[in-house]
């Protein structure tokens, strides 16, 4: 019997197995790891944040390739909020816009979802790596010893280059470059920054830095980020990783809503005689805020390290250390459907794709969205084939 064949079930596998099997075609799912969702369930850890409530073209903004414009079209952020809460997951939407289940947690999501999958008919076989191409099949080890699968089309969602362990682990790649498929090399992306600390700030690691804009190149971000070990890492910094990724200098504005000139004319009026870090601390900085200006700021005028301190950092975090990447299969190796030039019948969607977006629910939107899209084409040739 002809079937369908998704490798990878993370978000966007599973939701291009549901479109297929909403088609009405046979579909199995193969997943490497003994679970499925791990990264999903990762993500949801501290909070599952499944999109943005924002108007759709600022939403789709926020992405910095156009191609998943329509995309996003069709499964943006109020399509998002729907399909959750057809699934029994009631959502809200908090006071910057992020949209979160009530229960917080993913894998209430996820079991629902799952057991709407397999109530459908849907086929998820776990431990069945896929080891690269048989003839016109895919060959995968599984528990029962190799296996090869001649499907009627296929979909691969095997994630990016990023969170190995959990399954992202990009040793797709070679595979589809020996087919001919043009892939662009991986970033890190939505990642820490090294910086070799001095010894005094060792005490400060863990603390966070909140209420400050951060700014890279014309880039300016409100946000918050934590000290660590290993260097910065946080929303905050997240936010500007792209541009510092690409060699934009970054710094620190400890009072965003304060002109710099009030901030002399704060400093002015202190006592003269009094130590750098007493004087920070009067104008309200914290702690960790006040040491990360004496790290930095030496030679500096201290209104000019409270508005704008250059913080001198050793470039990103490694790849396997990024929330996310950028790179992967490029627009001009797919269809508007996303199927490959180079593969006719097989389809890609997900991190496996050439996109980058910044987290708080872009990402794991644009990864349903992609799903979503590359399913709906997929049983599309189906009935062709």
């Amino acid at each position: 019997m002809s079937f369908a064949l998704v490798i990878g079930a993370g978000p966007a596998g599973l939701m291009a197995a549901e479109e297929l099997s909403l088609a009405g075609h046979s579909v199995v799912v193969c997943e490497a790891k003994a679970t499925v969702g791990r990264k999903f369930l990762m993500a949801g850890k501290s909070g599952l944040n499944v999109t943005k409530a924002e108007s759709l073209p600022i939403f789709q903004a926020r992405f910095d390739n156009a191609w998943l414009a329509p995309m996003l079209a069709g499964f943006g952020p109020v399509e998002v909020q729907d399909w959750c809460q057809a699934l029994g997951q009631e959502v809200f939407t908090g006071s910057s816009g992020r949209v979160f289940p009530k229960a917080m947690k993913a894998s209430p999501l996820l079991r629902a979802w799952l057991a709407r999958l397999v109530a459908a008919g849907v086929d998820i076989r776990t431990r069945w790596r896929w080891v690269g191409f048989d003839g016109d099949g895919f060959a995968f080890n599984t528990p029962l010893g190799r296996k090869v699968l001649v499907p009627a089309v296929t979909v691969l969602a095997l994630g990016g280059a990023s969170w190995a362990r959990l399954g992202s682990d990009a040793a797709w790649v070679p595979w589809l470059i020996d087919k001919g498929v043009a892939i662009a090399p991986f970033k890190p992306a939505n990642m820490g920054f090294r910086v070799d600390w001095s010894p005094h700030m060792a005490r400060f690691f863990g603390m966070p830095v909140k209420g400050v804009a951060l700014m890279a190149g014309a880039q300016r971000e409100r946000g918050e980020f934590v000290v660590s070990a290993r260097g910065l890492e946080g929303g905050g910094i997240y936010a500007v990783s792209r541009s510092l990724r690409d060699g934009a200098a970054l710094s620190l504005d400890f009072m965003p809503d304060v002109a710099l000139a009030e901030v002399e004319t704060r400093l002015a009026r202190m006592r003269s005689g009094e130590t750098a870090s007493n004087r920070l601390r009067k104008l309200g900085l914290a702690p960790v805020e006040v040491a990360l200006v004496m790290e930095f700021g030496r030679g500096l005028a201290l209104a000019q390290a409270v508005k704008r301190l250059g913080v001198v950092h050793l470039g990103p975090r490694p790849m396997d250390e990024a929330i996310s990447v950028a790179g992967g299969v490029t627009q001009a190796a797919v269809t508007d459907g996303l199927e490959l030039h180079a593969i006719r019948g097989v389809f890609v969607c997900g991190e496996m794709l050439d996109w980058e977006a910044p987290t708080g629910g872009y990402l794991l939107t644009g990864c349903w969205a992609t799903g979503r899209w590359a399913g709906r084409a997929a049983a599309d040739r189906f009935i062709q084939v």
